[in-house]
């Protein structure tokens, strides 16, 4: 027999609109996690690859030592992010800054804003044997700068715009080789290619005589810096975010080949070049802040932080620090030199070796950075 029904309890009015409440906000809430979540992966700048792998610390890693904290500043508040640095043989120094001017420091001490190339985007710059500047523009391609003007040497390969040309160097037959960093990226968000990890880089070479520009290399793991042996006998490309310089033949036997050169650096390899004892000057750069090398481990933190320029900013590590190693034909480090801290220097991208002196570009000063190298070995060595 059923009992009759007595009346529902009371329930004051908020009470009410409270229980109807908490279903819709965890409603409203999953939404938004759902768009966010939507958001993040259809709509991510990026497709990543496999998980970045950082260097191993070794035994004989050198140690700290600031040097380049006690650089003397050149052409301060006249230049503007000088990324490259290269001398002439009258001693003439060159830098492209990101004002569009190629300026140059002569012999005297002065400076001159030499050629406008109406661009903001140069990067790596080369003497070449009859005087004039090859200069890497990243959105224009390689271009010939002299004192008759600018001129676009190369803009495309293969029926395709050249996106991302990075630096360069000429070879005593003419023949200019260059490195494409990435294919897919431009330089303003150059850091999502490092996110993506996976490898858009080329190795170029430009034929004066046939004006043809061919790939010998590709899918590097963001091309950056190319140089030449002494003999010439093989070049050296780096590629940044795999911690290594690739050894490309160019004569002998194995003409065409490549081989690992140096790898496990402490730092990405940007721009590199030949001293005069056949040794190369390499910049390494902080691809990461400290604590954040996790980021680099998950495809979903990797989607969140190419998503948002804020926290590109904050994983990004190349404006805490400042490095270039000294590496000698064998691949094997000599020196390095450093300012850990960040006080004088950051974000160096060059180190030219010039009369025993170490000229350095920077992508985050207002200056090219001179060190004068006999004393700083001393003081290392004390």
């Amino acid at each position: 027999m059923a009992m009759p029904m007595g009346p529902k309890p009371y329930q004051p009015a908020n009470v009410r609109t409270s229980n109807r409440f908490v279903p819709a906000c965890l409603s409203f809430l999953l939404a938004c996690l759902s768009a966010f979540t939507f958001q993040i992966l259809f709509f991510s700048p990026i497709s990543p690859g496999s998980p970045l792998e950082f260097p191993l610390p070794t035994s004989s890693s050198l140690p700290t030592n600031n040097q380049l904290q006690r650089v003397i500043k050149l052409g301060e508040g006249f230049l503007k992010d000088p990324e490259d640095v290269c001398v002439d043989k009258e001693g003439t120094i060159y830098t492209a800054t990101r004002d569009g001017w190629i300026k140059r420091l002569h012999r005297n001490g002065s400076w001159e804003n030499w050629k406008m190339t109406n661009s903001h985007t140069l990067l790596g710059i080369t003497i070449t044997k009859e005087g004039g500047l090859i200069v890497c523009d990243s959105e224009k391609g390689l271009l010939k700068v002299s004192e008759e003007g600018v001129t676009v040497l190369a803009s495309h390969v293969n029926g395709s715009k050249i996106r991302f040309a990075d630096d360069v160097i000429e070879a005593s037959d003419g023949n200019l080789y260059f490195s494409v960093a990435s294919t897919k990226f431009d330089l303003h968000n150059w850091y999502l290619d490092l996110l993506e990890a996976k490898p858009h880089g080329q190795l170029l070479k430009y034929d004066p005589s046939s004006n043809e520009t061919s790939i010998l290399l590709d899918d590097l793991g963001f091309a950056n810096g190319v140089e030449l042996s002494r003999d010439q006998d093989y070049l050296v490309v780096c590629e940044t975010w795999k911690f290594r310089c690739l050894k490309y033949w160019l004569k002998g036997e194995d003409k065409g080949k490549t081989e690992i050169f140096v790898e496990n650096l402490p730092g990405g390899p940007d721009n590199i070049n030949l001293a005069p004892d056949g040794s190369f000057w390499i910049a390494l750069l902080q691809l990461t802040s400290d604590g954040l090398e996790f980021v680099h481990t998950s495809k979903v933190f990797r989607h969140l932080v190419a998503t948002f320029p804020k926290l590109v900013k904050l994983v990004n590590g190349v404006y805490r620090k400042a490095t270039v190693v000294n590496v000698a034909a064998d691949g094997k480090i000599i020196r390095k030199f450093d300012d850990s801290e960040g006080k004088v220097m950051t974000f160096v991208t060059a180190a030219f070796e010039f009369e025993d002196h170490l000229y350095l570009g920077s992508l985050n000063s207002k200056f090219v950075g001179k060190l004068p190298l006999q004393d700083t070995i001393l003081k290392s060595v004390d």
